[in-house]
């Protein structure tokens, strides 16, 4: 017998898949848009009803497109590991959708009179989870094996280096992506998700105050782990074709590349919560746990126009930054942001801890914390310079650099 509870977890799934598949195929027609924006071109802006003149500023594409994938011979070439190539595109897509199980999508519902629902709803799949943060870093690592899988079945060259990269780029990454969030778990005392948000709304201060560093090393970890340029060397085409999914085609390509968006997306809500103050805007959103129903509305709007604003910053990047070399994509995860991320765990540990003691309050916390966080950054690229003079040397003979390597 489903009791109410059950059903209302049903709704809240139904609710977050239709929403997140939605937001997928839409914010690809917004990316387009951007994309001819910045090259100065027009976008897709001719898809609308089908049989009619009415286009809709292209709001049909992305039906459109999906229809295309769905309709696409499913070719499977004949030198693939036909189980893991299947496999695959299942995994990340999977892992990639599981994570938002933890991620509130706003904070709580009003009482409503229903028998068998004794407290307030809240817009989380998995409430109360107390190891939320473990649980998408958890996720986060399962999806790398999807990429490695995919490039391992395809047995090409290309897709093989691909994946490769890719692995060796989300693990260096990820060290930083860690240490970033220890910072936040440190001043807040919990792993939760919407208790991260409830501290910085009680006391007012968003975390990007109180932590740049936290903010740069964790916002940065982010675009590499997300695969977004300039850090999309797994698939980079002018150097691998597609990358590790060189071989696929249909509707298994098309799991890879929403798995893929969805972890921009699911990049911008952590930045957003972690940093941002999820639902919180002062004078708005109030900071309490019991809310009327316009309350709760406006905390929905507040978090979506927060994740929407820092997607298009995603987008905009994409479209501005040129590609680093892999060499300076390693050098900057190992040399750069390891070193940076360990000075923001020391720096949160120690301000944590004498917090009580630092007169001015949360103003001397915020004083020092930018202070460290710029003489830091300074260092580290007086440290770890990522220009390198590439150019050929003539004066320097080829047997003379054999001879010095010999030495």
């Amino acid at each position: 017998m489903h009791t109410p509870e059950t059903i209302v977890a049903l709704i809240k799934i139904v609710l977050m898949l239709g929403g997140l598949m939605t937001a997928a195929a839409y914010l690809v027609l917004v990316e387009r848009w951007i994309a001819a924006w910045v090259q100065d071109r027009q976008g897709p802006n001719r898809v609308g009803i089908p049989l009619t003149k009415i286009r809709l500023f292209g709001l049909g594409q992305p039906l459109a497109d999906g229809l295309k994938f769905i309709f696409k011979e499913d070719y499977t070439p004949a030198q693939v590991d036909k189980g893991l190539y299947t496999l695959a595109p299942i995994i990340i897509l999977t892992a990639a959708l599981a994570i938002f199980a933890v991620i509130p999508f706003g904070s709580v519902l009003p009482m409503i009179s229903v028998p068998g629902i004794s407290q307030p709803i809240e817009l989380i799949v998995a409430p109360r989870l107390d190891v939320g943060l473990v649980y998408v870093f958890a996720l986060s690592s399962i999806a790398v094996y999807g990429v490695i899988l995919g490039g391992w079945a395809s047995n090409n060259k290309y897709s093989f280096l691909g994946g490769l990269r890719s692995s060796a780029q989300l693990i260096a990454y990820e060290i930083p992506l860690g240490l970033g969030i220890l910072g936040v778990v440190l001043m807040s005392g919990t792993l939760r998700l919407d208790k991260i948000i409830t501290d910085q709304a009680t006391s007012g201060v968003w975390n990007v105050a109180l932590q740049p560093l936290g903010l740069l090393v964790f916002g940065v970890a982010s675009f590499a782990e997300a695969a977004r340029l300039p850090f999309d060397l797994p698939e980079a085409e002018q150097e691998l074709v597609g990358g590790y999914h060189t071989e696929y085609a249909g509707m298994r390509l098309l799991l890879f590349l929403i798995a893929e968006f969805l972890h921009m997306v699911t990049a911008a809500f952590l930045l957003v919560i972690l940093y941002f103050g999820g639902w919180h805007l002062w004078g708005l959103t109030g900071s309490g746990d019991i809310v009327t129903w316009p309350v709760a509305i406006l905390r929905i709007v507040v978090l979506t126009a927060k994740v929407l604003a820092m997607i298009l910053f995603f987008m905009m990047v994409r479209w501005s930054w040129p590609r680093f070399r892999f060499d300076q994509l390693m050098s900057l995860a190992w040399t750069v942001m390891l070193p940076l991320g360990v000075v923001n765990l020391l720096l949160m540990a120690v301000l944590t801890e004498y917090r009580s003691h630092l007169g001015g309050g949360w103003w001397a916390f915020a004083i020092i914390s930018w202070v460290v966080s710029i003489g830091a950054c300074v260092v580290a690229g007086l440290m770890a310079p990522l220009s390198v003079d590439n150019r050929p040397k003539p004066h320097v003979h080829p047997w003379d650099a054999e001879t010095s390597l010999g030495d």
